[in-house]
């Protein structure tokens, strides 16, 4: 049995205590008189940032009380750009947070995506009736303004996508108040224009032409599908296009008419000549594949090369036949992408010197253009190497040391070699 301490040892030990802290100055802080510092990150209440709310209703479902109430309505929005398609979206009536409920687990906080609750240190808002702590969305965002701002970035850090495009765009628009603040004053600045050329100024800026969105631009969808853009982003675009094209034309045909302008034969399209797209371009096709392309995107992308390449042919070969017909006109110009052919040369030139050179010395100077000007069309894409394994080790260092992915590094690292090794052989074969 284990001896039993003498009587009054306890009592002895729980003055020593009281002695002990007698002479301390008290921790007990007077409140109200005397506050504390509270923690930066103190969960005092929820605040909300009613701005950024979407009505996505996900802190409403994951909270466990069920003491968040949404209401909101549907607007239309007009479309961002003109001849795009009108959006709609919820509009936020109203926010209320019952702090009878809450439990201040955070999950609400946790699960918003677009950052509309905040944890605000405020905790002053006890009440005498437990009706009075269902607190409104004026509430709320009063005590968002108590929400202290992030912690810094460490050095180095890269920002937030959001943020960067934040700034990019805060810098965009003033930029673009500075522009207009510097053409009005340089318009008050000019002297004051002559009474000839007042008319001109006020038709410039004064018809509006309002064009029925309905048909959509063929060119530019099929441009934006062979670059592997979704069909409605393509839909939207092309719509776009043909209202601003046919706002120009209508514009012209006004100009026109008034006399503005003189009339001018229209330029042959290249949404004119019909080609096939059935084929692809191959030069395109290794191209991309070597620069690591999908080959669904390579494939895409080369079609409309080819469809390009041959509307750029036919109508070379319509407009010399022209020249060649009325003897007056001036050569087609073959486009830079066929490259020089000795025919085109031939044709040129016949169409060109009729009136000048004897017909017995048009072929020799034809000859001599084709042999002369073939090497000098000759193009970096012309050139074709066998395999496409290798990589240029310089690049893929420098890409991997700027933070990009292995996979990317490499396959640009393949399309440099690849182009190295084409610029080497054209110009062995041009000091040859």
């Amino acid at each position: 049995m284990a001896p039993s301490a003498p009587p009054g040892i306890g009592l002895l030990k729980g003055l020593g205590v009281t002695v002990k802290h007698l002479f301390k100055r008290p921790t007990t802080l007077m409140y109200p008189h005397e506050r504390d510092v509270l923690a930066p990150r103190t969960r005092g209440v929820i605040a909300l940032m009613d701005e950024n709310c979407t009505v996505c209703m996900l802190c409403s479902r994951e909270g466990p009380d069920w003491g968040i109430y949404i209401e909101s309505h549907k607007e239309t929005v007009p479309p961002a750009k003109e001849g795009g398609r009108a959006r709609t979206r919820n509009v936020l009536d109203r926010f209320e947070i019952d702090f009878s409920l809450c439990m201040y687990c955070g999950i609400c906080v946790e699960v918003c995506p677009f950052d509309a609750l905040w944890w605000s240190p405020e905790f002053e808002y006890s009440e005498y009736e437990m009706g009075s702590l269902l607190h409104e969305m004026e509430k709320l965002r009063e005590w968002a303004d108590t929400v202290p701002p992030p912690p810094p970035l460490e050095e180095g850090a890269v920002l937030p996508a959001e943020v960067s495009d934040a700034l990019a765009k805060a810098e965009k628009e003033r930029e673009l108040v500075a522009a207009k603040e510097l053409e009005a004053k340089q318009a008050a600045e000019a002297p004051t224009e002559t009474a000839g050329d007042a008319p001109k100024k006020g038709k410039a800026a004064e018809p509006e032409i309002h064009v029925k969105a309905g048909e959509i631009d063929q060119e530019t969808f099929d441009r934006l599908i062979a670059e592997g853009k979704s069909e409605r982003m393509a839909r939207a675009k092309a719509k776009a296009a043909y209202v601003k094209k046919e706002k120009a034309r209508l514009l012209a045909e006004a100009e026109a008419a008034g006399g503005a302008a003189e009339p001018e034969a229209p330029a042959p399209k290249a949404a004119e000549v019909k080609v096939e797209a059935g084929e692809i371009d191959q030069e395109t096709f290794d191209r991309l594949i070597a620069e690591g392309k999908p080959e669904r995107m390579a494939r895409a992308k080369a079609k409309a090369a080819y469809v390009k390449k041959e509307k750029l042919r036919l109508r070379a070969e319509a407009e010399s036949d022209t020249g060649e017909g009325t003897g007056a006109d001036e050569p087609a110009e073959v486009p830079s992408e066929l490259g020089a052919s000795p025919e085109a040369a031939k044709q040129a030139l016949d169409a060109g010197d009729a009136g000048t050179a004897p017909a017995e010395d048009a072929p020799d100077v034809a000859a001599e253009a084709a042999t002369t000007e073939a090497p000098a069309a000759k193009k970096l894409g012309d050139v074709h190497i066998e395999g496409a394994g290798e990589i240029d080790q310089e690049v893929f260092d420098q890409l991997i040391a700027e933070g990009k992915s292995e996979r990317i590094a490499r396959a640009k690292a393949k399309a440099a070699w690849v182009k190295k090794r084409k610029q080497a052989k054209l110009d062995e074969e041009g000091g040859a």
